[in-house]
């Protein structure tokens, strides 16, 4: 979704899943994503759903990092222009907000919200030792399909950045299908477990999103190189380094370096990083030296009410005292 435009969800991507959807309302959507939606009505809340896990996860993520993906409130555009460039980051924001996607309708179809999808008949196979198949196995499949139609529908164009939008949204879906397990409940007299029923399910998304935030850390770097074919001139990539192992279809690719993010680009879409809290102590990417870009920092003292002093009484209940606590926060300069 370049800039996650395609998904046409902006600043009201939080609002989506709680009012009726018209679709033609939808700014930004292509002809393509708009047969989509009318035709899965039911199931856009769940697309809605997925970009907002996704951005989350992508803060998460990212929350001590110079680049702490961080939303624009007054664009189509989630994060701004910070996206424009084929770089690692947005190699990431492609494969969390697609996993997103999937993850989310996956779950809403388990949970029983769509008529048009359901539980997962398909992957049972043989029943294990001490086991049967029961439960809702979830249907991934289904997810992906949603997450590839519509997240991937402008990915049409025979250039380089939608080569890499389409792998690295591919990459976000495979990380949920390699992250399945089976899930299972016991069954028997006072809790025992004399029988289990077991069924396929996802992770947590904090799973994938760390998985996901490994690819990025291990993002292969691309080169664009043109072809000349019956339709015309298409870009494709190949690896930039043939001495490293060439990417899957599980790890992300990128082309294009990305800015350092130390200070306000508003090309880039760089916020800078004075006024954020760095960790003193670190002496990682969240650290005052590097997260600060060698500018150094500022600290002061806090003053917060927490609970203490806390005792259990039985039964059953915690009484616990107010206390004062002082911290000392460091920010850059």
């Amino acid at each position: 979704f370049l800039q996650l435009r395609s998904l046409a969800i902006g600043p009201q991507y939080s609002s989506l899943g709680t009012q009726p959807i018209l679709c033609g309302s939808i700014p930004g959507l292509v002809p393509k994503q708009l047969r989509f939606c009318r035709n899965y009505v039911e199931i856009m809340p769940s697309v809605a759903e997925g970009v907002k896990i996704g951005i989350q996860e992508c803060q998460h993520q990212f929350r001590g990092r110079r680049w702490n993906c961080t939303t624009v409130n007054d664009s189509l555009a989630i994060f701004g222009p910070v996206l424009d460039k084929a770089t690692r980051e947005s190699a990431f924001v492609h494969a969390i907000a697609s996993a997103g996607v999937a993850f989310a309708v996956t779950r809403s179809c388990a949970e029983g919200s769509a008529t048009i999808c359901g539980c997962d008949t398909r992957h049972k196979g043989s029943p294990g030792e001490g086991w049967k198949w029961g439960g809702c196995s979830e249907d991934v499949e289904f997810g992906s399909m949603v997450s590839r139609e519509f997240a991937d529908a402008r990915e049409n164009r025979p250039d380089a950045r939608s080569a890499m939008n389409r792998h690295n949204n591919e990459a976000g879906r495979t990380s949920i299908i390699e992250l399945m397990h089976l899930k299972c409940k016991c069954h028997g007299l006072s809790g025992s477990c004399e029988v289990k029923t077991c069924w396929w399910s996802q992770p947590d998304f904090r799973v994938i999103g760390d998985y996901l935030k490994d690819k990025y850390d291990s993002a292969s770097e691309m080169v664009v190189e043109k072809h000349r074919e019956s339709r015309g001139w298409v870009e494709t990539l190949r690896p930039k380094y043939n001495f490293f192992k060439a990417p899957t279809e599980k790890d992300l690719v990128y082309y294009e370096n990305s800015p350092n993010f130390c200070e306000p680009n508003p090309e880039t879409g760089s916020f800078g990083t004075r006024d954020r809290i760095c960790n003193v102590t670190s002496h990682g990417i969240d650290g005052c030296d590097l997260l600060c870009c060698g500018r150094g920092h500022n600290t002061r003292t806090e003053k917060r009410k927490e609970k203490c002093h806390c005792i259990f009484h039985w039964c059953c209940y915690v009484r616990c005292q107010e206390c004062i606590r002082v911290y000392d926060v460091h920010t850059c300069k």
